[in-house]
């Protein structure tokens, strides 16, 4: 289960990368670069802040075809992807529920506090896309008012709650990423974001 999820957020980080490169009209190599970073940036951080390395990516093969065939995928089939303002959303914030359980599941692998374990999550889930921004020269979502990495620690911390439960860890592990992406979906559909602190 835990594989299956981590390849399947993968999956939906790599299209949501090239949504956003497709949309800023870049060569196919700068869209396989930003697929790339926006898939495995996140986990990459992860991973090295908890010293395990070579990275996930680095030591398994299949993420890097999994990225390349997505890739492929949503660049063959982007005329098919109908509004990709709106496909961006929903595959970024798929990708964002999925790494948050992953990540989270991680830090409790190598014995961390609760705490730092939600942050690991939200790290997995955000930073992939914070890279791809800053690469696209876009503010990155996690900086502005959207509710974002809000839902991967309301997620994250909803994983514990559920294990404690008598149902399978599978299915705490799922039902804690369906949490985030309906934070996500909606903060977005109901226009909810967090408060800003600029005043003119």
């Amino acid at each position: 289960m835990f594989y299956a999820i981590d390849i399947l957020g993968t999956i939906a980080f790599s299209i949501s990368g090239v949504l956003v490169a497709l949309s800023k009209r870049m060569d196919p190599f700068g869209i396989l670069i930003i697929a790339f970073v926006t898939a495995v940036g996140g986990g990459t951080l992860r991973d090295v802040l908890i010293g395990d390395t070579p990275v996930s990516w680095m030591n398994n093969m299949t993420y890097t075809y999994v990225i390349i065939i997505s890739t492929v995928f949503a660049v063959v089939f982007r005329k098919r992807l109908e509004y990709l303002r709106k496909s961006l959303l929903l595959f970024d914030t798929i990708g964002i529920g999925l790494y948050t359980v992953v990540g989270v599941e991680k830090g409790i692998s190598a014995g961390l506090n609760p705490i730092i374990c939600v942050a690991l999550g939200t790290i997995s889930a955000c930073f992939g896309g914070v890279i791809r921004d800053i690469l696209c020269n876009d503010i990155p979502v996690i900086f502005r008012k959207e509710i974002y990495a809000t839902a991967c620690i309301v997620g994250g911390f909803s994983y514990f709650i559920i294990k404690k439960l008598p149902i399978e860890i599978d299915i705490a592990f799922a039902l804690a990423g369906v949490i985030v992406i309906l934070i996500r979906l909606l903060a977005i559909k109901f226009k909810i974001s967090l408060p800003s602190l600029y005043r003119d």
